[in-house]
């Protein structure tokens, strides 16, 4: 999974935005002449958390912001993230299992992860297994696999398939992420209902840090920060998480002057920030907008449908626009994409802040997957479909093996390679892991 955070600073606030990636099994590759419809899941901008009533729609980030590097938090938000993303790929790998099961189609494999096998069963001729990374999955066909004893000529292998079926199957994963993006919201709305937010000036302090500048200079969890030397702070809760963190940044081992409001009282706290490993300044503080939440509840089963239908267009929405920023400023936004460690960083972060926030953050995910998955690419179910639409448009031949195999595997290289890049890129980056350096 790749993640593009907002910022590559230490002092990162974190508006979570995703690029969507494949850690393909190296089983998918030509050397093991078998057909997988095989992936772990590239995410482009996942924008800020969204909340919207009856009447309006105010999207806003509630995610805290944490001034160093990424935090992994308590094992059990690590947990509650990581079972996130893992139940995200069983429903899309189980959507391109269904449809060429219901369609009758072969189907040899089932996996969850990839690399070494853990546990796995049979059932039916088909192999489940656990993989010892669960970050990626796969549905295998054994259309060219050379240990099968179903006839290269049976209609029900996947390849002998009509164009029109071999689409269903590539396309349910796709289908089957919108879908229950769509059921986690309708849950939301009904269980804990929609947060509606209220904002106030200035910046919460949600969390300081044992140890830290702020907490040697008197910074106190709960503290709001309604001023950063003498500039009093907006109401527009990111513009002003970004007044603070670019502060403290631009001031290693210089006093920063800080306005806080804690219970009824005003007063001013000096606080010095440290140096980072990268020269900026840290203070040791998660940050994030001084709001006030409250839950809008449907009054009836039309206002359910009608609450989670406004809040699934309004994060589809704002994916599409995250996708737009990530390809047509690529040069800026490069930089900011993390990988999985950082994601299961920033879910368990969400889990550690506000639960109700993973309801939203497992709706975004699935639409990211689905949306990523569409760009015709080698690897994505995108680029499958696009190599069936051209068998359809010359006449029903294919391409030859050779070529659709090179123009697959190049891309599925390429992934596993960036992937493996970012998971140590995100790995030196979390907390626990530079203290040690």
């Amino acid at each position: 999974m790749l993640l593009n955070i907002s910022s590559s600073s230490p002092i990162s606030h974190r508006n979570p935005h995703f690029l969507s990636n494949f850690h393909t099994p190296t089983s998918f590759l030509p050397r093991k002449s078998k057909t997988h419809l095989s992936k772990s899941h590239l995410f482009p901008n996942l924008p800020p958390l969204s909340f919207n009533n009856r009447n309006y729609v105010k999207r806003i980030n509630l995610t805290p912001k944490a001034l160093s590097g990424f935090d992994l938090g308590s094992f059990e938000s690590v947990l509650e993230a990581t079972a996130v993303l893992t139940t995200i790929i069983v429903v899309h790998e189980s959507g391109h299992f269904l449809a060429a099961s219901l369609q009758g189609i072969h189907v040899s494999k089932f996996a969850i992860g990839f690399g070494p096998i853990l546990a796995k069963f049979d059932y039916k001729n088909v192999e489940y297994s656990l993989r010892a990374f669960p970050l990626g999955g796969f549905v295998g066909f054994p259309d060219n696999d050379p240990d099968s004893d179903i006839p290269i000529n049976d209609k029900n292998l996947l390849k002998n398939r009509p164009v029109l079926d071999r689409s269903i199957v590539v396309s349910a994963g796709i289908v089957a992420n919108v879908v229950f993006a769509y059921a986690i919201i309708f849950v939301q709305v009904l269980s804990v209902g929609l947060p509606v937010q209220e904002a106030f000036p200035g910046v919460l302090v949600p969390e300081v840090k044992t140890f830290s500048a702020a907490s040697r200079d008197g910074l106190l969890s709960g503290d709001v920060i309604i001023a950063v030397d003498g500039t009093e702070l907006s109401k527009t809760g990111a513009d002003a998480v970004s007044k603070v963190v670019d502060v403290v940044k631009r001031n290693p081992k210089s006093s920063v002057l800080f306005r806080v409001e804690r219970g009824d009282k005003d007063f001013d706290v000096r606080v010095t920030p440290d140096k980072n490993y990268d020269g900026m300044g840290k203070i040791g503080v998660q940050l994030s907008p001084n709001v006030r939440i409250t839950k809008v509840r449907p009054r009836n089963v039309q206002e359910t449908f009608w609450f989670a239908g406004k809040e699934f267009m309004g994060l589809s929405s704002n994916v599409l626009d995250g996708l737009k920023e990530t390809f047509f400023n690529f040069s800026q936004t490069a930089s900011k994409v993390a990988g999985p460690v950082a994601i299961i960083a920033v879910g368990a972060e969400v889990a550690r802040s506000n639960v109700d926030g993973l309801y939203q953050f497992a709706a975004l995910l699935n639409i990211n997957l689905a949306v990523i998955n569409l760009l015709p690419l080698p690897a994505l179910d995108g680029g499958t479909l696009a190599l069936i639409l051209l068998e359809a448009v010359r006449g029903g031949r294919k391409l030859p093996v050779e070529v659709e195999q090179g123009i697959m595997s190049s891309g599925i290289m390429l992934v596993i390679f960036l992937g493996l890049f970012l998971i140590v890129k995100d790995t030196l980056s979390l907390d626990f892991i530079k203290e040690m350096l």
